[in-house]
Order: C-alpha cells, then sequence, then structure tokens
C-alpha cells in the first residue's frame, strides 16, 4: 500500500512511519518541520520518500496526496495552552489543513483516510468513562478544531464516499516526544526533569485523571484503521490503553521508573491550567468490536521503555 502519513516527521507520525515500513509499505512524509524533526527519521530517511511542506497550501497537499491509495492525518498544532493563547492559527492547522488534505485525498482517487483525532472533544462531558455516543462538549480551541476535523471525515465518507476514520487519542506518550517545547505533554516533562534531578510542575492537585496511552498503541490502531471493514467508515473510536490514572499517580511510577534520587524529589503545584480537562478515562469497546483493536503495551511498561530512551537520549 501507498501511506501518506502528513506530519510524519513528529513524534506520533514516526512511530507510524516504522510500523507502515515495518509491514512493506511505501511511505510518504509531509511535514513542514514547525513541530516535526528529521532526526526523528535519520535511520529510516533512505526508506521514505520525504516532502517537507504545509498542510495549508492546498497545492501542496494535492501533490502529497498523488499516487496514494491511502493518507493517514498526522499533522496538527497540538496543545490545549498554545490554542487558548493563539486560537487562529489552530483553526487554520488543524480545521483548514485537515480539509485541504481531504479534498487533495479526493481529487487524487486516494480511497482511505485516517483523521488523528483528540480525546479532548469529550470536554467536560461528566460521565465517567467516555464512549463515543457522548456528547461532545470541547473546552479548548484546540479540541473544537478537532472536533471540526471528525465532522469533515463523516461528511466525505457520506457525501463523496471516502472510506474514512477517525481515531480520538487519549494522552499518547513514548519516545521522541518533545520535551523541551513550552507546550510538552505531561510524560516527557516528568522523565526529564526527575532524570535530571529538577521537580516537575504539576498543574492544579495532581488529582485529575489520564488514560495515558504508549505509542505502540495508537501505531496499532492506525494500521488497523487502514485495513477496516466498511462498517467501521465514517465514525470516530476511542484509543487508549489500560488504565486512567491520577497525576500525583503518574508521578510515582515514574520516580520509580528513574529510581535513585528521584524518589525523593516532589513535585511544583502550581494553578490549574485554562481549558483542561478534569478526569478523562475512555472505553475502547468501539475499536475493538469495529477495527479489532486491543492495546499492546501497557502503561507501566510504556513508562519504563519511555524512561529509558530519554535516558539514554539525555546521556548522549
Amino acid at each position: 500500500m501507498n501511506v501518506l502519513v502528513t506530519g510524519g516527521a513528529g513524534f506520533i507520525g514516526s512511530h507510524l512511519v516504522r510500523g507502515l515500513l515495518k509491514r512493506g509499505d511505501h511511505v510518504r512524509v509531509l511535514d513542514d518541520l514547525s513541530t516535526g524533526k528529521r532526526e526523528n527519521l535519520a535511520e529510516i530517511a533512505g526508506e521514505v520518500e520525504m516532502l517537507e511542506g504545509d498542510v495549508r497550501d492546498p497545492e501542496t497537499c494535492s501533490a502529497a496526496c498523488a499516487g496514494m491509495d491511502a493518507v493517514s492525518h498526522q499533522a496538527a498544532l497540538g496543545s490545549v495552552p498554545r490554542s487558548v493563547e493563539d486560537p487562529a492559527t489552530t483553526h487554520e492547522v488543524n480545521v483548514n489543513g485537515t480539509l485541504n488534505v481531504l479534498l487533495a485525498a479526493r481529487e487524487r482517487g486516494v480511497k482511505r483516510f485516517v483523521f488523528a483525532s483528540s480525546s479532548s472533544v469529550y470536554g467536560d462531558a461528566p460521565e465517567r468513562v467516555k464512549v463515543e455516543e457522548l456528547p461532545a462538549r470541547p473546552l479548548s480551541p484546540y479540541a473544537v478544531s478537532k472536533l471540526a476535523g471528525e465532522a469533515y471525515t463523516v461528511v466525505f465518507n457520506r457525501v463523496y464516499g471516502l472510506e474514512t476514520v477517525a481515531l480520538r487519542y487519549f494522552n499518547v506518550f513514548g519516545p521522541r516526544q518533545d520535551p523541551e517545547s513550552m507546550y510538552a505533554a505531561v510524560v516527557p516533562r516528568f522523565a526529564t526533569r526527575l532524570l535530571g534531578g529538577e521537580r516537575p510542575v504539576i498543574f492544579g492537585d495532581g488529582e485529575q485523571s489520564r488514560h495515558f496511552t504508549y505509542v505502540d498503541n495508537v501505531v496499532l490502531a492506525n494500521l488497523l484503521a487502514l485495513e477496516c471493514p466498511p462498517r467501521a467508515w465514517g465514525r470516530a473510536y476511542n484509543v487508549a490503553c489500560g488504565r486512567a490514572i491520577s497525576l500525583n499517580e503518574l508521578f510515582s511510577v515514574m520516580q520509580r521508573a528513574v529510581g535513585g534520587k528521584a524518589i525523593e524529589i516532589r513535585p511544583v503545584h502550581e494553578p490549574p491550567r485554562q481549558g483542561d480537562v478534569r478526569d478523562s478515562l475512555a472505553s475502547v469497546d468501539a475499536a475493538k468490536q469495529a477495527l479489532g483493536y486491543a492495546p499492546a503495551v501497557d502503561v507501566a511498561t510504556g513508562i519504563r521503555w519511555t524512561v529509558e530512551w530519554y535516558r539514554d537520549n539525555l546521556a548522549s
């Protein structure tokens, strides 16, 4: 299969590219390298067709989709705080960019389109367990942009017959996640601070829960979505792993994974951030039934592997 991965030089995208290559696909990457990095693909550069470009440009999207059987659209401006600070750019990249890629896929005869969505679309839904049938209650421009992208994939399936699947990722973590960005996710921030003997920051009391998902599980869900039967098209599915844990519990787990003097470190608590969801717990029953998805790596194992990667990375 010829697969275009937008955002393929990013954290999740670079893992997906490796998963596609492993199963024998031809992979083309489209990335503007604003948040992605060439070094994320360095050791497989000779196996990947690389296009540097922006999904906000329709001509670039059209060229990228030429000759492709499928698109995995991972390109996006992530981060709830960034979207609160600059909603316009988040909209341009995440909504207009997604529409551009969808239009290009339709124009170029692409058959399958997998969209990277987010658990943030559930917002402050009061139900403890998030199932796909719940009404969306986005709390940030980022969440709105992902919900809009989902809606476009549904419409392109129903109106144009494009085989679309949206995947709602829950707090993805793993190797190559950038810890230096001011919008860095919690796992790389905790890992690098603990390994450096520094105190990580927890926003709020730390009792907010998250359903952390090791990146290999997200890759698996994408591979399954690229092959799923017609009954799965035109819908969104949760992609998560294991159980939800609080940030305080995550901190303790990561302390033990780092070991040594990290056990004595205590976090710094700062006020909650605007737009952050209090609790997030996913049901993956729909993904299991429609896609055949089952998490392959549990949270504890994923954290151990991630800490080992950052330890090696920091030492190099």
